[in-house]
């Protein structure tokens, strides 16, 4: 899958399926990367990884599809 691109294109997120973790429940990878000076980075390191099980992959997509329903809603 592409990359998301974020910000001014400083910061990418990639989520895909970690295959080699498969044995575990959080296989889910939230993967961040940056690319900006050091005082403006978000994060502590340049990649970061964050490993979620499919509920909360799940809660994150319906987070961001309830924040989608009311922006749309709020600008008409």
């Amino acid at each position: 899958m592409k990359p998301i691109l974020l910000l001014d294109e400083s910061l990418q997120v990639e989520v895909f399926f970690e295959s080699d973790d498969c044995g575990y429940e959080d296989n889910i990878c939230l993967k961040v990367t940056e690319s900006c000076p050091e005082e403006e980075k978000v994060f502590l390191h340049d990649e970061s990884h964050l490993y979620l099980t499919p509920a909360q992959a799940q809660e994150l997509v319906n987070a961001l599809d309830q924040a989608i329903k009311l922006s749309s809603f709020t600008k008409k």
